[in-house]
């Protein structure tokens, strides 16, 4: 299995933000310090190219953000202060999840271990996401002729408005996110396939919905490919997430998307997306049996 990582391109944030930039230093710290993969096999990966953004975002969009030139009020909206490393660091997310795609058609599984910036518009960043790396790596690898059909399987706990918003036209990609109702984004979007949990939903009934839906997305999606956004947010100690999932119940939800995917032949690229618990060694704990999960499994 192969492991992409971009948390040496470090990010200034003001202090007291709320972003929990350090979980991804910490995560990689413990994915090196357990052996799961042998060193070759982690990775950094190429920054996102223009042509490879250009496939899911507008070229005045990538311009302004390389250059600096988004206006206050877009700035204000993806939540980080602009910045070149802002950029460099998007774009190497980006390049992650390609990368990640890449090795998973060739591999069975590989991992981001970021990732999952779902919330980025074809013409505009939010809620942390500058670039939305499923739907630039789930272009790139039809682009490159490597799947000509994608499956996303968003299970953050925030809905992928910003993938469903840029595939809404695309039958070649079939777009599922099992999210709380009523929580951000305010305003939703309509993805192939959208799962509203109640605000407290637990363990027995989030893995429910799962066994409910996920085998039908996928006979739906007939896909040669999938994109896992494995967020560790739905626990119940998540500051921004509002449902009461335990470590537990998100490890089994892992189980069940590696299963139905190795079931049906998929081969399998993960990205980490959302976790602000209120202790980050939770969030980095629950991302970590995330990937050592895939690796076993695969």
């Amino acid at each position: 299995m192969h492991i992409f990582y971009s948390d040496t391109f470090v990010l200034p944030l003001p202090p007291g933000h709320r972003f929990p930039m350090q979980k991804y230093a910490m995560l990689r710290q413990r994915v090196v310090a357990a052996n799961l993969v042998p060193p070759p096999s982690l990775l950094v990966p190429h920054a996102a190219t223009d042509e490879e953004l250009q496939r899911a975002h507008r070229p005045d969009y990538v311009r302004r953000a390389q250059a600096g030139e988004l206006t206050p009020q877009e700035i204000r909206r993806i939540g980080f202060p602009w910045s070149p490393q802002m950029v460099e660091r998007s774009r190497r997310s980006s390049g992650a999840t390609i990368e990640a795609c890449r090795a998973a058609l060739r591999d069975g599984v590989a991992v981001n271990l970021a990732g999952g910036t779902h919330h980025a518009f074809a013409d505009c960043g939010a809620g942390y996401c500058v670039f939305n790396d499923s739907a630039v790596a789930a272009r790139a690898m039809q682009a490159e002729g490597r799947a000509r059909r994608v499956v996303i399987l968003d299970c953050d706990v925030h809905q992928g408005d910003g993938t469903a918003a840029i595939l809404a036209d695309d039958d070649s990609i079939f777009t599922f996110s099992i999210h709380g109702a009523k929580n951000f984004p305010f305003r939703k979007q309509r993805s192939d396939l959208d799962v509203e949990l109640d605000d407290g939903t637990e363990d027995l009934a989030y893995l429910d919905a799962l066994e409910q839906h996920v085998p039908r997305v996928l006979a739906a999606a007939q896909a040669d490919l999938a994109i896992y956004l494995a967020g560790a947010d739905p626990y119940y100690d998540d500051r921004l997430g509002r449902l009461a999932l335990s470590k537990a119940g998100l490890a089994e939800r892992d189980r069940l998307i590696f299963h139905y995917c190795r079931s049906a032949g998929l081969p399998l690229a993960v990205t980490m997306a959302g976790g602000y618990a209120r202790k980050i060694e939770d969030t980095v704990d629950i991302h970590f049996h995330t990937i050592n999960a895939a690796g076993a499994l695969y």
